[in-house]
């Protein structure tokens, strides 16, 4: 891998990452913007603990442009986008429109490919090996900002999912807290360390669900299956086997065996519906433990989460979706459609 940075007109960071040595990149970016001013501020909800990004510059982001006016395609034929090359491979650059910024932390958008008709599942299992290599410098690069505690890679793909830029891409947001998700998480970890003794919550899921009928696919570095109380119609959890708490954890045998087993995944997911459906939309979630302190957790330590990637549709059946209606938006209580057992033997059935 190769690894190029640059700034862009207004000041942001872009970064290529190149599958060759030898490519040079030196264009510049010639657009005549000013330097992004962000209005985004972090407040605290007293009654349920959780933080919210209040960024009303986001009103102004770019919604839905034709592909000729594609932000995210390489700059040609005179039209200029957010890269300034003419190719690339595997690109990085801050969000010009982000949810977080300055002491509030940061967004950057991940642009898979140049190809502006492809998906993730398209890309061959070299390209795919780039994107996680890309995933984990970020992850390395932005843990290191004194502003950052958690950093999240992740992937909307889909109208449905609310994605505004039909080009294949993802984003990572880099938080100046632990999340309310992550936290849950660890809680449930201590709690379970208190129980048990000192027993591991996430080496326990595993185990169970080696043994159990939700399996969907078996690396011999990973594992996927559909979790035993999945919130959503379809929805698999990838978990390396040997655990730890972030994509720099990752040793090269499972680095190696990560894009062959992730492209199945997301091959079978557009394949769910039957042939003549469109691209199944979905969220893929990395979750990495924070890099900041653990003290509210009953003596847990990064060691002690688990690297996983968590991949869902709002799909419940051919041309229906899950909507979050009362239950789920008031009360946090999901009511699934779809069985777990029955979304694994799904996925099995349409394996490549």
């Amino acid at each position: 891998m190769k690894k190029t940075s640059t700034r862009l007109a207004d000041g942001r960071e872009l970064i290529y990452y190149d599958l060759r040595d030898d490519n040079v990149r030196d264009a510049v970016d010639h657009r005549p913007l000013e330097r992004t001013v962000t209005t985004s501020e972090i407040r605290r909800d007293p009654l349920l603990g959780d933080a919210i990004a209040v960024a009303s510059h986001r009103q102004g982001r770019t919604y839905h442009p034709p592909a000729d006016e594609c932000p995210l395609c390489p700059s040609q034929d005179g039209r200029l986008s957010e890269i300034p090359d003419s190719s690339y491979d595997v690109v990085v650059f801050e969000n010009r429109f982000p949810s977080l910024a300055g002491d509030s932390g940061r967004c950057e958008v991940v642009c898979f490919t140049s190809d502006h008709n492809a998906s993730f599942a398209d890309l061959t299992e070299e390209q795919a090996a780039l994107v996680l290599e890309a995933w984990t410098d970020r992850t390395s690069e932005l843990s290191h900002l004194p502003s950052v505690e958690q950093v999240f890679c992740f992937e909307n793909r889909g109208a449905e999912i609310g994605v505004t830029l039909g080009h294949p891409h993802g984003q990572i947001y880099a938080y100046p807290f632990t999340t309310p998700r992550t936290a849950l998480m660890l809680r449930q970890v201590a709690q379970h360390r208190e129980a048990t003794g000192g027993g591991n919550l996430f080496d326990h899921i595993l185990e169970s669900e080696l043994a159990g009928e939700r399996v969907v696919l078996e690396g011999e570095h990973w594992l996927a299956f559909v979790p035993y109380a999945a919130h959503w119609p379809y929805e698999v959890h990838l978990y390396p086997k040997r655990r730890v708490p972030d994509l720099l954890g990752l040793d090269e045998e499972a680095r190696t065996e990560f894009p062959k087993v992730y492209l199945e995944l997301l091959r079978r997911f557009d394949r769910i519906f039957g042939e003549g459906e469109p691209p199944t939309p979905y969220i893929a979630a990395w979750h990495q433990a924070p890099f900041g302190a653990l003290e509210d957790f009953e003596g847990v330590n990064r060691d002690d989460f688990a690297l996983h990637l968590e991949l869902f549709t709002i799909r419940r059946t051919s041309g229906k979706l899950k909507f979050l209606a009362g239950s789920e938006s008031g009360m946090s209580v999901f009511i699934n459609d779809v069985p777990p057992e029955r979304a694994a033997e799904r996925l099995r059935e349409v394996a490549s």
